[in-house]
Order: structure tokens, then sequence, then C-alpha cells
């Protein structure tokens, strides 16, 4: 009987995902799970990498490293693309060639926001912002090279290792009299934690294919804010509904992130708890409730 433990390597292990992905491995029977960020090694390096994860020779690999700030993608085009695409295709690479499960996260801005409703699985990406183009390829590299591989879409992370749009409002509440938010873009508020749970169990399944995975409900950022505030007793703040127009920002927005998560009940798994739920408990590990 083979006792060896399921071994999982999670990339940017120092990010607010990545934190979450070893704290829900750990613990865990018959789990081990590995972190790495950029100090153990470039993944623009690709013979480091190879070597790093021949050394510890993980069953599946959680890809939660990212250039993830979409604003200066606009500006920084080449090196966004160097390691949210590239990169990946080098991973999915040595995943495929040794028979390693790679986990790659992406995101609803694969979508143009055009949709009258929420977007499928099979939906055709229509990215608008460099950003959600370097993540389009990502997914095309990772499900051309690699058989073993799951792509998850999610959403408007928050949690509690890094910053996020929950403590940028409580942040901004305290200082302002009133908040401007806007209330054209709609999606689901997704909390790391959650997310997290979901992923080490999806890594240790064959049902490999693109998942959409988000807490449960839909809001705008204007709805997300006041519950933000609510829920922290301090609702007594002003917040002003406005369109995102009145926020030139450099990279383009889709106001249609929507997702919907059929794949996920289809495959047997348990969908992820409301926001507000989750919201509430992230609030109260923060010190904010």
């Amino acid at each position: 009987m083979d006792n060896r433990p399921f071994k999982i390597l999670v990339t940017g292990a120092c990010g607010m995902l990545g934190t979450d992905v070893l704290k829900a491995a750990s613990g865990l029977a018959g789990v081990e799970a590995q972190g790495v960020d950029m100090a153990d090694f470039d993944l623009l390096d690709t013979k480091a990498a190879a070597a790093y994860i021949a050394r510890f020779k993980p069953d599946a690999i959680v890809h939660c490293a990212a250039f993830t700030n979409v604003d200066a993608a606009e500006a920084r085009q080449e090196e966004a693309f160097k390691i949210n695409a590239m990169a990946v295709r080098d991973l999915a690479v040595i995943c495929a060639e040794g028979s390693i499960k790679l986990a790659l996260l992406s995101t609803d801005y694969v979508f143009d926001g055009e949709k009258g409703s929420p977007y499928a699985e099979y939906d055709q990406p229509s990215p608008i912002n460099v950003y959600g183009m370097s993540k389009y390829y990502a997914e095309r590299y990772a499900v051309q090279i690699c058989p073993r591989s799951f792509i998850v879409r999610t959403s408007w992370l928050f949690g509690a290792n890094g910053n996020n749009f929950v403590r940028a409002i409580l942040k901004k509440s305290r200082s302002e009299g009133e908040l401007f938010v806007v209330d054209d873009q709609v999606g689901s508020p997704t909390y790391t934690g959650d997310l997290a749970k979901f992923l080490i169990e999806l890594v240790q399944t064959d049902k490999y294919g693109i998942y959409h995975a988000t807490n449960e409900g839909y809001c705008s950022w204007n709805e997300f804010a006041r519950v933000i505030l609510k829920l922290s007793a301090m609702d007594g703040v002003k917040v002003n509904a406005v369109d995102s127009e009145a926020f030139k920002r450099p990279a383009a927005r889709p106001k249609n992130s929507r997702l919907l998560k059929t794949a996920l009940y289809y495959s047997g798994f348990k969908g992820l708890r409301p926001w507000q739920e989750a919201l509430a408990d992230y609030l109260a590990e923060i010190g904010e409730a």
C-alpha cells in the first residue's frame, strides 16, 4: 500500500490566495503542501523552476503567482505577458513531461462584459485589457500543453493576506465622510479562504477542465461597499452610486463579470457559500466585525 502523501506545490505562496491555499492544505491527512515565491525561484527561469519541481516531486501545482496589477499591465505589456502567459507555457511543459496536475488561476477579465447574462465556462473569451488577454493566453497554453490541467476562473478576490477592495473601503470610510463607488459593474466577491479549500479538493481529482469558482451571488461594487460598511457597523458613511466613466483608469473593466458555475456543480463539487456570509467571516478574521 502506497502511504506517500499527495504533494501540492503552491506558487505565489506569499500572496493573498497562495497563503490561504497553504493554510487550507495544512493539517489535511494524506496531503503535503509546499509554497514557493520569487525568493525560491524565478518563474521566468525555466531551468531553475524545473529543477525545484524535480526535487519536490509534486503531484499537483496550484499556480497562484501572477502579474495582477490590471492598470500597470497596460503600460508593462511585455512584462505582464512574460509572467502571466509565457511562464505558464513553460510550467505546462514541465507538468506534461512529469505527469503533474496543473491548476491555473484565471479571471473574469477574460470576458468583455457585454453579455446580458452570466458567462458560462464554454463562452468565448474576448478580453478588453492587457491583463485579461495575458490570462487568456495562459489558459490556452495550459489546456493545449498539459492534459492534466484545471483552469479556475474567479473574480473580485478578498482575503486576509493582502490589499483588496474590502480593506480599501474600510480605510476610506475612516478618513472621508462619504464614498463614491461605481454601480454599473457587477460580479461576485470571492473569499480566498473559501476558494483555497475548493482548489485543494479539485486537484486531488481527475476532473480536468475549465471551472468558474466564486462565492454565490452577484452584486455591484456599490452594493459590495454598502454591505462591507453595514457588517462593520460603519453604515453611517454615505455611499454614492456613480458610473464607471467617472473614474478614468488605464485599463477598461468588464461591466458584467457574472460567472455561471455549471462545471463545478456538474462535477459534484459543493458550491462556495454566499458572498455575504464569507464577507462576515472575513471581517471577523481581520478584527473589523
